[in-house]
C-alpha cells in the first residue's frame, strides 16, 4: 500500500466536522405572529393617541434595543463568538441570526414610532417648548442609529443567512459579516447611552 493510499484511508476514518445546519428559513416563521401582534398594538396606540401605551412601547422598545446592542457588541462578540471554534461559530450564527432578523426591525419600529407620537402628544415638537433642543438632539441620535440598524445591521444579517443556505458557504465572508454586525451593534449601543442621558434629562425637568 502506498503512502498516499494509507494517508487517504486515515482521512476517511477521521471524523470530519459537521457542517452547520442551514436555517430553515431566513426569518423564524413562528415569530411572525408575535411581531404582527406587537405592530398591531403599536398602530392602535398611535391611532388612539393613548399616552400610557405609547409610553410603554417607547420605554420597552428603547430599553430592549439598547440592551441588545450593548449585549451583542460588548458580550456576544468579544466573549462568545471570538472564543468559539470555526464550526461552533458557524452553528451559533445559523441559530442566532434568524431571530435577529425579526427582533431588531421590530424594536426600532416600536421605539421610533411611539417616541415621535409621544413628542407630538406632549407638544415637544414645538420650537417654543423649552425642551425642544433636547428633542432635536434625541431625534438626531436615534435617526443615525436607525439608519445603522436598518441600513447596516439588517443587510449584514440577511447576507449571513443567505450565505448559510448555500451548498458551500463562504466561511471567510460569514466571519467578515459577523464582525461588521457585532462591531456596529456595539457602536449603536454606545450611542444609545447618549439617548439615555437625554431621556433622563427630559424626565427630570
Amino acid at each position: 500500500m502506498s503512502v498516499a493510499t494509507s494517508a487517504a484511508s486515515r482521512l476517511e476514518l477521521e471524523p470530519q466536522p459537521a457542517r452547520p445546519r442551514p436555517p430553515a428559513s431566513i426569518v423564524p416563521l413562528a415569530g411572525l405572529p408575535v411581531v404582527g401582534v406587537v405592530l398591531a398594538c403599536l398602530v392602535a396606540a398611535i391611532a388612539g393617541n393613548w399616552l400610557w401605551a405609547l409610553d410603554f412601547f417607547h420605554v420597552v422598545g428603547g430599553a430592549l434595543w439598547t440592551s441588545l446592542d450593548l449585549f451583542i457588541g460588548l458580550v456576544v462578540g468579544p466573549c462568545v463568538i471570538a472564543r468559539l471554534s470555526i464550526p461552533a461559530r458557524a452553528e451559533f450564527t445559523a441559530r442566532f441570526m434568524p431571530a435577529m432578523a425579526l427582533i431588531m426591525p421590530t424594536l426600532v419600529t416600536m421605539t421610533l414610532a411611539s417616541g415621535f407620537q409621544l413628542a407630538r402628544h406632549l407638544g415637544l415638537l414645538l420650537s417654543s417648548d423649552p425642551h425642544h433642543a433636547w428633542i432635536v438632539a434625541s431625534f438626531f441620535l436615534v435617526g443615525v442609529m436607525a439608519v445603522i440598524a436598518i441600513g447596516v445591521l439588517e443587510p449584514a444579517n440577511l447576507a449571513v443567512l443567505f450565505e448559510l443556505r448555500k451548498p458551500e458557504p463562504d466561511g471567510a465572508l460569514i466571519a467578515r459579516l459577523m464582525r461588521r454586525f457585532v462591531y456596529t451593534a456595539g457602536i449603536t449601543g454606545l450611542m444609545q447611552i447618549g439617548t439615555l442621558i437625554i431621556m433622563t434629562r427630559l424626565a427630570s425637568t
